[in-house]
């Protein structure tokens, strides 16, 4: 489907955002499609005005050269048209560019060192290091920001929750899959574990 039918199809359930005079998240009317490494892009406002904010135009999904970004389609009701990152599948790659084309400042204008996604979670009883199995240094090597953001404590990986982006590329490159699809490294966003509660 092309984007240009895709957004007459999701004009209905778009224009139902205009029409409520508040989105509450707090009462479980919604329910946010960010989940543990489904992440908004950088710069991203709180989720609770993410969706009124956004108009939908796409131009973060064109400009991301790693295709990262994706829309969301009519199964996520208010969010559909909405962008989202699958950490797993493609991480973000901070190159920035679609915080620089956001024309309504949904997607905030900050660098790297400043995105806050989500932040890694390190699930010690999936990680190999951690279970003393072998040595995995993978998702120290891959981190943008290493020696920061993941440091090793003896060979060990852990997060420094002030300087981690939660952009994925560890979740991504991470060698274990568990069977519900999640990694021994993933990105729970940050908000959500701080203020949005119907997780």
């Amino acid at each position: 489907m092309k984007r240009r039918e895709f957004l007459k199809k999701a004009g209905a359930t778009i224009s139902m955002i205009a029409a409520l005079p508040e989105i509450s998240f707090g009462k479980g009317l919604l329910k946010s499609p960010v989940t543990t490494n489904r992440l908004r892009p950088p710069g991203a406002v709180p989720e609770e005005i993410f969706a009124g904010k956004c108009i939908r135009c796409g131009r973060c999904v064109e400009v991301c050269p790693y295709r990262s970004i994706r829309l969301l389609d009519i199964r996520a009701g208010l969010f559909t048209g909405t962008p989202i990152i699958a950490a797993e599948a493609i991480p973000c790659y901070l190159c920035m560019k679609c915080v620089l084309i956001c024309p309504t400042g949904t997607l905030r204008k900050i660098s790297q060192e400043q995105t806050r996604m989500g932040l890694a979670v390190v699930n010690r009883h999936r990680c190999y290091t951690w279970l003393g199995s072998t040595i995995c240094r993978t998702c120290f090597d891959v981190c943008p920001f290493k020696g920061k953001a993941i440091i090793l404590d003896e060979l060990r990986p852990i997060i420094v929750n002030d300087h981690c982006t939660g952009c994925g590329i560890c979740t991504h490159a991470c060698p274990i899959t568990a069977e519900d699809g999640s990694k021994a490294i993933n990105i729970e966003p940050i908000y959500a574990q701080e203020t949005v509660p119907w997780k």
